[in-house]
């Protein structure tokens, strides 16, 4: 075969082989997620890593309809949305991830809402159990329907209604995020 031939093939294959949308610290993130069947694929908004003290402990990447670059744009979209945390250490002690989720939302919500939500909040973190390197929870909205909770592809357990997804989401992008630097990531601003 000429070789003057099989160049532009091999350009048009370079083209449209898929490729992951971001590595980071040794994850690759997919550039598509699809929450429900029915539901519009969403795509990588951005990502980035928590940290704690000299610790990497997860890979997180926030799925939307549309790229958006702020907490208020992003509860003013009413479409299917996905947080995926990806861990990367070696575990973390239910304890000491439900402390974390408490501490995100009353760091991040005023008094009132922390309040009211607290129902909602306990029944969250009781789905959760130590979580090892490898294990990947999705963090679903889903309109009309509300948060479900999924750890390695397998739903555990839902939050119904429409308030609780944006204060999940204000852990990561709210005035006191867990790092500026994630929030920067999952925000897609460099």
């Amino acid at each position: 075969m000429n070789i003057n031939k099989l160049i532009p093939v091999l350009v048009l294959l370079l083209v449209i082989t898929p490729v992951s949308a971001y590595d980071i610290a040794g994850i690759s993130l997919p550039d598509k997620q699809l929450v429900e069947p029915s539901a519009p694929e969403l795509s990588l908004n951005g990502a980035g890593v928590r940290s704690k003290l000299f610790f990497d402990i997860y890979v997180a990447g926030l799925y939307l309809t549309q790229p958006l670059d702020s907490l208020e744009a992003i509860e003013q979209e009413k479409g299917a949305k996905r947080v995926l945390m990806h861990f990367i250490y070696k575990e973390v002690s239910k304890e000491k991830l439900n402390a974390a989720w408490w501490e995100g939302f009353e760091n991040n919500l005023s008094n009132e809402a922390f309040n009211a939500l607290k129902p909602q909040i306990e029944t969250f973190t009781g789905f959760f159990q130590d979580t090892h390197k490898g294990d990947v929870v999705w963090l679903d909205y889903i309109p009309g329907s509300g948060t479900r909770i999924s750890l390695n592809g397998r739903p555990i357990g839902s939050i119904p209604g429409e308030t609780f997804y944006p204060a999940l989401l204000r852990i990561w992008l709210g005035d006191k995020p867990v790092t500026s630097g994630l929030k920067k990531g999952m925000l897609g601003i460099d």
